[in-house]
């Protein structure tokens, strides 16, 4: 517990020497035009459907449970009430989405090398870019698939709960609901390792960048939750921000969002840098010492 808690105190010490805070705040910025294409192009698509406004109600409904309240009815007067021509939106939508999605990476990449203590001359200038521009479908492509997965999963529960027995249907229902919120879990800890793993440049094994997403996700997933709280029970953005009430809520939720990121990566720095001291520790003792040493040991393995 000691040492659990000699970790947290390391990263956010870090952190604040890393300047997360204002790191998070540009990547709520990017964040923001970024969320709203990207969401246009996922409705869009599902309207084509034959029960496109079944799905986009049903995308709005998840939505919901992590978004402010009302920031889905920034999109709704568009999408259902709106006829759609879908080439135009998503190749607009599209390019929207890649733009701000690059200026979003951008910054959280910055905010790993910081995270990692990396020399600012890693990457070229071009291979920055270009690996900041492959991340955006390695983050939206996983986030697309989990939000259909999600909202189809909605009418296989239906179909289970019709053939359960009236004594399992409540059982079933509660199981299956708990397996679409661990595929959203899964899913949020696989995208923020991928970011993790591929938005920095050091070698280190998939299995690092772990921690970090799951502590992340842990800090996110309650965050959200209690924030989503606080939007509908205590404060009103509209009271002082009028229409653009809605917007501004979305965007505390994004600096939120982006700052459980970021304090994941921090976490993963510090690991790394730990372990990397280790290894180096080992490597001026003998064998015989490392293998007396159960630390030493296992960095030298």
């Amino acid at each position: 517990m000691k040492k659990h808690l000699y970790f947290v105190r390391k990263t956010l010490l870090h952190a604040l020497a890393h300047d997360l805070i204002n790191t998070a705040k540009a990547s709520a910025y990017s964040g923001m035009l970024t969320l709203f294409p990207a969401m246009l192009l996922i409705t869009t698509v599902l309207a084509q459907m034959p029960e496109g406004n079944t799905l986009v109600a049903e995308i709005r409904a998840l939505f919901e449970q992590f978004l402010p309240v009302d920031t889905m009815d920034l999109l709704q007067s568009y999408v259902l009430n709106r006829k759609i021509h879908s080439a135009q939106v998503i190749l607009s939508a599209t390019s929207l989405s890649l733009f701000a999605g690059l200026g979003l990476m951008l910054t959280l990449m910055e905010g790993f090398r910081r995270a990692y203590r990396l020399p600012r001359e890693d990457w070229s200038f071009w291979g920055l870019r270009i690996r900041a521009l492959l991340l955006v479908p390695i983050v939206l492509v996983p986030l697309s698939l989990a939000t259909v997965v999600i909202v189809f999963g909605r009418q296989i529960e239906f179909w289970m709960v019709a053939r359960a027995g009236h004594e399992l249907r409540y059982i079933v229902l509660f199981f299956w609901r708990m397996v679409r919120w661990l595929i959203s879990l899964s899913t949020c800890v696989a995208v923020l390792g991928a970011l993790y793993h591929f938005g920095t440049r050091r070698a280190e094994h998939w299995i690092r960048v772990v921690p970090g997403a799951v502590a992340a996700t842990m800090l996110w997933f309650p965050g959200t939750l209690a924030f989503g709280w606080y939007v509908t029970r205590i404060a009103d953005y509209s009271m002082f921000y009028g229409s653009f009430g809605a917007g501004i809520a979305t965007l505390v939720w994004l600096y939120l969002t982006s700052f459980s990121a970021l304090l994941g990566a921090e976490f993963n720095g510090v690991l790394y840098h730990r372990q990397q001291k280790l290894i180096k520790a080992s490597l001026y003792k003998t064998p015989a010492e490392a293998v007396s040493n159960p630390i030493t040991k296992s960095a030298h393995l």
